[in-house]
């Protein structure tokens, strides 16, 4: 199961989770995103307390009654995001396994955030990496 954040027009975060249950949900929800933020979602019921617990204005498209967008609500840049992934993973790596399967996601949300800059991606991956003195 995976759950996953983006901002529209920048960048996105995912985590690998066990349940799509508020508890699992919403602690992601509050430590990434600022209160009072427009958040919009499909119809899980996980997202009821983001209104009303939490503060943040909420609205959600009823995929199962097939509405996908209602004039700026929509989930479609997330969706997006998962079709990226899975395509990436059915034709680069055809399988992907349970214990390394947050690592996968990671170097998705690295493409998709640098991919306005592209030039920086070396530059940071090169800073993921301790420096080492040869000699």
């Amino acid at each position: 199961m995976v759950f996953g954040i983006v901002e529209r027009g920048g960048d996105v975060l995912t985590r690998h989770v066990v349940r799509r249950t508020k508890a699992h949900i919403i602690p992601h929800v509050v430590t990434f995103v600022k209160p009072g933020t427009k958040i919009y979602t499909d119809e899980g019921s996980a997202f009821r307390l983001l209104t009303e617990k939490y503060g943040y204005e909420h609205a959600a498209v009823d995929h199962s009654a097939k509405e996908y967008v209602r004039g700026d609500v929509h989930t479609n840049t997330i969706e997006g995001f998962w079709a990226n992934v899975k395509r990436g993973i059915s034709g680069t790596y055809v399988h992907v396994s349970k214990k390394w399967f947050q690592t996968y996601l990671r170097e998705f949300e690295y493409r998709h955030n640098l991919c306005q800059t592209p030039y920086l991606m070396f530059d940071c991956l090169l800073q993921a990496f301790p420096k080492v003195r040869v000699g």
